[in-house]
């Protein structure tokens, strides 16, 4: 049987794959959404709206042509983390977003990987300069935009909350 994982293309950095998602994601990705981490995502989230951000994922890949991959951590296996592109209703245009599962924060995964999304977005889905919705008290994301690259574009309201965006600059490849 063919699925929408199968067209969701694989992208490898130095220490992940991003890779479409597996149901054994699942798990992981539900214990960040019900976490006090995923207040910079809109959460924390009970298990069922956490199972619908996880298809949420297939949605965009089928609609859309890109979406949010899974990070998988190439020694260990595990799914550390989401990272890609966002088009939700009430965005004003595609965003480049990423988020870390517990145990794989400040090892430079996120930057990894984000740097690799935003080229493949650039370079394979005419998404390039985009911008980064980030909570104004989200120091750590804050840090990373501006490791990538991004500049503090203006501020903005996103689904009732304040947040600053964050421009990327043009792919270089």
């Amino acid at each position: 049987m063919i699925t929408i994982s199968d067209h969701i293309p694989v992208v490898e950095t130095g220490r992940l794959i991003l890779r479409g998602p597996r149901e054994t994601d699942f798990e992981p990705f539900a214990a960040f959404s019900a976490s006090q981490r995923a207040k910079w995502v809109g959460g924390p989230y009970s298990r069922a709206r956490g199972s619908g951000g996880f298809l949420n994922v297939y949605g965009h890949w089928a609609l859309r042509g890109y979406g949010m991959w899974m990070l998988e951590h190439k020694d260990t296996g595990q799914t550390a983390g989401r990272v890609g592109m966002i088009y939700n209703d009430g965005w004003e245009e595609p965003e480049l977003g990423w988020h870390n599962f517990d145990g794989f924060e400040g090892q430079g995964l996120a930057f990894e990987a984000a740097k690799a999304a935003r080229s493949h977005a650039a370079q394979q889905q005419n998404l390039d300069e985009v911008i980064s919705y980030i909570g104004p008290a989200d120091t750590r994301s804050i840090a990373l935009a501006g490791r990538l690259g991004a500049i503090h574009e203006r501020d903005g309201v996103l689904l009732d909350h304040n947040v600053h965006v964050y421009r990327h600059p043009k792919d270089a490849a």
